[in-house]
């Protein structure tokens, strides 16, 4: 069942179309990644599931309704531009902010205590926002978007800002809160992200949705049959026993072993290409070369095939 879908969203401003005729579905206890280049329409998509701003059409449903004002407090937003009042003190305008998600100031501060603990920014209570680094500040953010346990967290960028530890972290975080029943948006451009975390993706480019799916299956749908070979033995010897069926896409020697990558051709498995090498070598490794998330962004976003080598889906 979807959480959270979203048909046909159509928004322009003056003359610009942020977002042209997109869908998404969302899947209930999800990570779900929105991937594109800056300006490609991601957060016009969010404000709208946020109800910032409204769609020139398509609608919205939350959980099978049309989305409406009463499901606000259902949704935990992050934004990539954070909104913390800077003159205030950091453990106060947490307290103010839960508050206005509904908790009451009892249950609002045994949450903030377990929170702040576990953020490691309890020492920062009593600080002022503009004390902050930009790390602290975004931990202090997160912390007030998550707070009410909304069944929808949405997270623009949520590691903008952080080092590696700390954006170690957040993961580790959010994916704690998936395994609590939480369904998760976030948008972000650390790919790496993208492929420990998300379990459906979409693509957004110049206003149009390109790609959605499951990560796993994006995967798999760009592979492009490449194998890569570790071997002892000649090169002309390996060369000649791939003259049928088989390209030899590159090669290189590294610590003493040689590595190819070689392209299956026509109807040939890789069991046939292991037939076809082993009497002229030593094979030492063999695994299949799966793009990456990263990969296929940067191909349908370029145009330029992955790897340099066009798969099915580019021929």
């Amino acid at each position: 069942m979807n959480l959270l879908e979203a048909t046909n969203i159509t928004k322009r401003y003056h003359n610009h179309t942020a977002l042209n005729n997109v869908s998404i579905a969302v899947p209930t206890g999800t990570v779900y990644g929105l991937l594109g280049p800056n300006g490609a329409g991601k957060t016009s998509l969010i404000r709208i599931i946020n109800q910032i701003t409204g769609p020139d059409s398509g609608e919205v449903k939350f959980n099978g309704v049309h989305l409406s004002p009463k499901h606000v407090e259902l949704i935990g937003y992050m934004p990539e531009e954070r909104g913390l009042y800077r003159k205030m003190a950091v453990g106060e305008q947490a307290l103010y902010l839960a508050r206005l998600k509904g908790l009451s100031r009892q249950e609002a501060q045994k949450r903030l205590k377990y929170w702040f603990e576990k953020m490691e920014i309890m020492p920062w209570w009593k600080k002022k926002v503009e004390e902050l680094s930009k790390g602290m500040a975004q931990k202090v953010q997160f912390v007030i978007t998550v707070l009410h346990e909304p069944p929808l967290l949405i997270f623009d960028e949520p590691f903008s800002g952080f080092d590696p530890v700390n954006a170690e972290l957040v993961k580790n975080e959010i994916l704690e809160l998936k395994k609590k029943g939480s369904t998760i948006i976030f948008s972000t451009h650390r790919m790496e992200s993208v492929e420990e975390m998300c379990d459906h993706i979409a693509l957004i480019n110049k206003s149009e949705k390109i790609l959605d799916g499951q990560v796993k299956e994006i995967r798999h749908r760009f592979k492009n049959n490449l194998y890569e070979v570790d071997f002892e033995g000649n090169w002309i010897s390996f060369s000649n026993a791939l003259w049928a069926g088989y390209e030899l896409v590159s090669k290189h020697e590294e610590d003493g072993i040689n590595r190819a990558q070689v392209r299956l051709l026509g109807a040939n498995t890789p069991n046939d290409l292991l037939n076809a090498v082993l009497p002229v070598c030593k094979v030492h490794g063999f695994k299949e070369l799966i793009p990456t998330v990263n990969e296929i962004f940067i191909s349908l976003v370029t145009g330029q095939p992955i790897g340099g080598i066009p798969t099915e889906n580019q021929a």
